[in-house]
């Protein structure tokens, strides 16, 4: 049971500091890419293209935005992030590790059978996962009720959640979006990993989405696209989400797979095959 004094207790503690020097979080991005490498080269299949991608959101997100306590993840006033393209699991596992959310050892078990690193994050990890999102298009709604539920707590914890382009061909997120403007919820931030990329092939070739960015500001959302592989462009990007008080933000993050690794980028894999001498390729060019 929470009591009064705990969740007062709770408010009182300080935050982990904000990373905002943006050149170590640039090199703390490529680091993270060559392990997305490394996770994903012992079995050849794993989602490298979309990871490599997502870097430099997933590092700007907990090492610069995100209000946690890598030491205790289930505390009650910590921002929290949903990744609803749950499959995109190597960047978000490594990212987790490097932050000291999960031993590294760990990593070492990705997608083995038994092991709760599954290839969709799934809450068998533990309260680092807020919830289960394999069902592509969920993520959203939970995090609107999660904003929601904040909100009438008030406590003033935020809630981040990554979408990828294919989701937004699925109805819930829509609904969930209508909701979330309804609603003014300032304190929810929805991230668009805007790659282009779904397992149909180009998302313009299966439902295009433009204009993308109108549909949300019709919603009700400030929104503002920003080239994701970008840091500075990213760090900023969360900054006026934060300060912003009147509206949910929506960030149209233009990202390209396989950033970093020329022999990858640009090549429309979503569960890409990565053999060892490719694998290797990329880790050199990363270096």
């Amino acid at each position: 049971m929470t009591t009064t004094k705990s969740r007062a207790d709770a408010r009182e503690r300080q935050p982990a500091p904000r990373l905002t020097d943006v050149t170590e979080l640039k090199r703390i991005a490529q680091e993270l890419r060559r392990q997305v490498v490394r996770l994903v080269a012992p079995t050849g299949q794993g989602y490298v293209q979309q990871g490599l991608g997502a870097a430099d959101l997933f590092t700007a997100m907990f090492f610069s935005e995100l209000r946690l306590d890598p030491a205790d993840p289930a505390w009650p006033d910590r921002d929290r992030f949903l990744l609803s393209t749950a499959h995109n699991t190597a960047i978000f596992y490594a990212t987790l590790a490097a932050r000291g959310c999960l031993p590294e050892a760990m990593l070492a078990d990705y997608c083995k059978d038994g092991s709760p690193l599954e290839i969709n994050a799934s809450e068998r990890i533990g309260p680092l996962i807020e919830a289960t999102c394999g069902s592509l298009g969920q993520g959203l709604s939970v995090a609107v009720g999660m904003a929601m539920a904040l909100r009438h707590q008030k406590r003033d914890a935020r809630v981040h959640v990554i979408l990828g382009d294919g989701e937004m061909q699925e109805g819930q997120v829509w609904e969930a979006a209508l909701m979330a403007g309804a609603r003014k919820l300032s304190n929810l931030c929805l991230i668009l990993d805007y790659n282009r990329m779904q397992v149909g092939g180009h998302v313009d070739n299966v439902v295009g989405l433009e204009p993308v960015a109108d549909k949300f500001q019709s919603f009700g959302f400030r929104v503002e696209t920003i080239d994701g592989n970008d840091m500075d462009a990213v760090v900023g990007a969360f900054a006026r989400a934060r300060a912003h008080t009147e509206a949910p933000t929506c960030i149209v993050a233009d990202t390209l797979v396989g950033k970093g690794a020329p022999s990858l980028e640009g090549i429309l894999g979503h569960n890409m095959k990565l053999p060892a001498d490719l694998a290797a390729r990329a880790l050199k060019e990363l270096a």
